[in-house]
């Protein structure tokens, strides 16, 4: 468990009707949802049924140069991802989006979420004979679908029958030679949108900001349970399986992972955030000087808590654009380097005031008391810690990296410890009762918060774990 919440993953799909740079879409697309996932990406690109991809652990403008852009080529279809793992190590192996040959052609799969039931899937899998390249759920998922496309006449009906047995989250775009398919789980946990360019090309993607950047008009987001083919007939929507479950969208998502410029089943990130500063600061009012958020995600909050407070805002920090999110680092001692260099106070906006910071979450307190200590060296009088989540207290299973109630602050200290922990004069969490409330003002339900109360949308997985399949490699290695 590292100092701030790991993302999942993006994933993002492009169609074109005839032969385009459909590689470059891809690419724009993944760099504009860069902030789900740093770990690796991957491309795939489809040339009248010809595969052609690239894959390799780190961020997309690393890993995709210029020549590799050349040798990926035209298609009229690509398929790309960006990974943080929740499941599986952290190696080229685990990157995505994964490509398929069976007796019937070619699939290539992108997945944004976990499954709760990977592991019987495996299993069984396994001793049908399945052989695994990968420790991640997406193997799992293609093997499944792949399974289905041997009995079924179309790519489609095979998904459509795959989701009968995949459980959990999953956001997934799948590319045949012939179509693109965009899927979400009957729960809807993670995000999924569409939209078409002005010249015609659609566009799938795991956020809207990923459309505006490669300009695309958005359409609308996936209904939970939903299946949209692309294909030369057009767009057909498959909605079998929706209705089935009571919709559970990660709430997490608006107040962290997503880009604030997004827009998720109908609610703008920002707004909401906006929201939840509002809220915390009719709940946990405090005499201060000055507003100041975390950047990025504390900031839009920050402007809430000011708004309704009437402190006035300022920007307390300025951030290093050209290093990546502090729980990158491998080691602790790296990550207390990145801290150091990726915020630095101003001091002249906080020195000799009291300053209320606003931050999204804390999850082992070790980042946000260096950021305070920062405030306190920069001349800060006191400081007021207000958080736009709830405590965390349980695990997640569903795509975000808390697996273990073991490294959560929250669940071995009160509040009034944590406060004394990380150094402020005063901590004040968003309240769970208003955590639903943040995304549409008046809507209470269809979101879940399992992290924060422990009231879990689905039955619990059997193996948890982050590295279950690490775990069960090292365990077989003795029974060769």
């Amino acid at each position: 468990m590292e100092n701030m919440i790991h993302e999942e993953c993006g994933v993002f799909g492009v169609f074109a009707d005839g032969m385009t740079d459909v590689a470059s879409t891809a690419y724009y697309g993944l760099f504009a949802l860069q902030h789900r996932g740093q770990e690796s990406c991957g491309i795939v690109v489809n040339d009248d049924g010809l595969f052609r991809s690239h894959r390799d652990t780190g961020i997309v403008n690393d890993v995709f140069t210029p020549t590799v852009m050349s040798d990926l080529g035209l298609g009229n279809m690509a398929i790309g991802h960006v990974r943080y793992g929740t499941t599986g190590t952290t190696d080229r192996a685990n990157s995505q989006p994964i490509v398929v040959n069976h007796i019937k052609g070619r699939m290539a799969l992108a997945h944004n979420g976990n499954l709760i039931n990977s592991n019987e899937l495996r299993e069984t899998l396994e001793l049908e004979g399945s052989i695994f390249h990968t420790t991640s759920d997406t193997e799992v998922i293609s093997y499944i679908i792949t399974k289905e496309r041997i009995r079924c006449g179309s790519i489609e009906q095979a998904v459509n029958k795959a989701m009968d047995k995949i459980k959990g989250a999953y956001s997934l775009v799948v590319m045949s030679p012939s179509k693109l398919i965009a899927v979400r789980d009957e729960r809807g946990f993670r995000p999924l949108c569409y939209g078409k360019t002005e010249d015609g090309r659609y566009i799938v993607a795991s956020e809207s900001c990923a459309l505006d950047a490669v300009g695309a008009k958005l359409i609308r987001d996936l209904k939970p349970g939903e299946i949209i083919v692309f294909d030369k007939n057009g767009v057909r929507s498959i909605t079998d399986h929706c209705g089935k479950e009571k919709p559970a969208m990660c709430v997490f998502e608006y107040i962290y992972f997503a880009r604030p410029d997004s827009v998720i089943d109908g609610c703008s990130v920002h707004n909401a955030r906006v929201r939840a500063g509002s809220f915390l600061a009719l709940e946990h009012p405090v005499q201060a000087d000055i507003v100041i958020g975390v950047p990025d995600s504390g900031i839009d909050a920050a402007i809430g808590y000011s708004r309704q407070s009437g402190i006035p805002y300022g920007l307390g920090f300025i951030k290093n654009k050209y290093i990546g999110r502090t729980f990158i680092s491998p080691g602790q001692a790296s990550r207390e380097d990145k801290v150091r260099i990726k915020l630095n106070p101003i001091a002249e906006v906080v020195k000799g005031k009291r300053v209320v910071l606003i931050d999204d979450s804390i999850v082992r307190g070790t980042t946000c008391g260096r950021i305070v200590k920062l405030l306190r060296d920069a001349g800060a009088l006191e400081v007021h810690m207000r958080v736009t989540a709830p405590p965390f207290l349980n695990p997640c299973y569903y795509g975000t990296d808390i697996d273990s109630r073991d490294s959560l602050i929250a669940c071995h200290y009160t509040v009034e410890q944590i406060a004394q922990i990380i150094g402020v004069d005063s901590l004040g969490y968003l309240n769970v009762n208003y955590v639903n409330l943040i995304a549409n003002g008046d809507r209470c339900d269809g979101y879940c918060t399992a992290c924060f109360d422990g009231v879990y949308p689905t039955e619990l997985p059997k193996s948890p774990g982050k590295n279950k399949f690490e775990f069960k490699i090292c365990e077989g290695k003795g029974n060769e």
